[in-house]
């Protein structure tokens, strides 16, 4: 039986006196959709730039595809198939999305210090980054500055680069923040298309983008989890996106209301 595709046991992140994550163990299977939500303070960003590499735990284990990548860095995970986006766009603003694609191509290929002159070279790279620029509906504004896109224009960019890795696990940022509703389907309709055997995470994602990514998801369960602080309620959804079965994890006991209430929430959409 081949390993998770993401993995996480124990995993515990203080800073100082306060605890942002607490034994966080779970298991993300090849082309597994699990999404991630929860109140500010809950901890979900911590738990993200903990599985990324930007923050090392204090103690607990990361593994890819059963590998022990907790002290490794960021771009070493990248290397290993871990990409993410963010919530507020990491693009270069005078940069054209062609310029880019080529640059993120190039730097997967080892090639990143010469990408202009290996991109012009090399039909292969071309073609990838024409395919990628087609697939995101980005082929119009190819040859534009990124400043001077739509805003959901340059969240599909953000997510055409992470692809470019050809990742093996997709960690998104609330994909679809700040876009406007004019945009936001061409955003909810790239999710759904994201390859079936990536295994991809999101997170503090709106209710709409946990209701797509599940009925659209192509793996064989699609996870939500409504964190908060250190608990969590766990929800499942099966093949066909029918009998939804909720499992809690200590959530009855907490008496938080606004978890039964979200859980529910997420349950009746479905």
């Amino acid at each position: 039986m081949s390993p998770p595709a993401l993995e996480t046991r124990a995993l515990c992140r203080q800073f100082g006196g306060l605890t942002a994550a607490s034994n966080v163990s779970l298991k993300l299977e090849q082309g597994a959709r699990h999404a991630l939500i929860g109140p500010n303070g809950a901890g979900k960003t911590t738990l993200v730039n903990l599985l990324s590499g930007v923050v090392k735990p204090s103690s607990g284990v990361v593994l890819l595809a059963g590998e022990d990548v907790t002290s490794l860095s960021v771009n070493r995970r990248a290397r290993r198939g871990l990409a993410r986006t963010f919530q507020i766009n990491q693009l270069f603003p005078d940069m054209t999305p062609a310029e880019q694609l080529c640059l993120a191509v190039g730097e997967r290929r080892g090639q990143g210090a010469n990408w202009r002159a290996v991109a012009g070279a090399d039909g292969a790279i071309a073609g990838e980054v024409e395919a990628l620029l087609r697939r995101f509906d980005l082929d119009g504004v190819m040859e534009r500055p990124t400043r001077q896109l739509a805003y959901g224009r340059q969240r599909l960019l953000e997510i055409a680069l992470a692809l470019a890795l050809r990742p093996r696990i997709l960690i998104l940022d609330e994909p679809a923040a700040g876009v406007p509703a004019g945009e936001r389907a061409d955003i909810l309709a790239a999710l759904a298309a994201l390859p079936a055997d990536v295994t991809i995470a999101l997170y503090r994602i709106a209710q709409e983008a946990t209701n797509n990514m599940v009925r659209h998801a192509h793996a064989r369960r699609a996870w939500v989890t409504l964190t908060h602080s250190d608990e969590a309620v766990r929800l499942a959804v099966g093949d066909d996106g029918e009998g939804f079965d909720r499992a809690s994890v200590g959530a009855e006991q907490l008496g938080l209301r606004i978890m039964r209430e979200r859980a529910e929430a997420v349950g009746a959409r479905l």
